[in-house]
């Protein structure tokens, strides 16, 4: 049984919206994450740091939001299986607060310590 103090049709939305907007976050940036040319007569030493260290946190955030996108078809797959808002250790009811802040929260708050 999911979580009963939750519209579970609202938080699919949610999750869906949000999926919906990771990945066009993804395909917006990939042009962020391309190989930094180095060529220095186009380009200076530091502006080629620079791009480069762009490029790095450019592929760090992909790397989050493909963490979220997993953790987005996870919270799908538990409310299919009806085990939406258990807490993974202990198998008590994640706070309503903490699931409406965090859809994606799989402990309770006690358990998260």
């Amino acid at each position: 049984m999911n979580h009963p103090e939750l519209d579970m049709s609202a938080v699919v939305e949610r999750l869906e919206t949000l999926h919906v907007e990771l990945i066009e976050e993804s395909q917006s940036s990939s042009g962020a994450r391309d190989t930094v040319m180095l060529d220095q007569t186009a380009v200076g030493r530091l502006s080629r740091m620079d791009a480069m260290q762009g490029q790095a946190m450019a592929k760090a955030e992909e790397e989050r939001r493909q963490l979220a996108l997993r953790r987005i078809q996870s919270a799908l797959t538990r409310i299919e299986r009806g085990e939406y808002g258990e807490c993974i250790e202990c198998g008590e009811w994640i706070s309503k607060k903490r699931l409406e802040w965090d859809p994606l929260a799989l402990k309770c708050i006690d358990c998260a310590e």
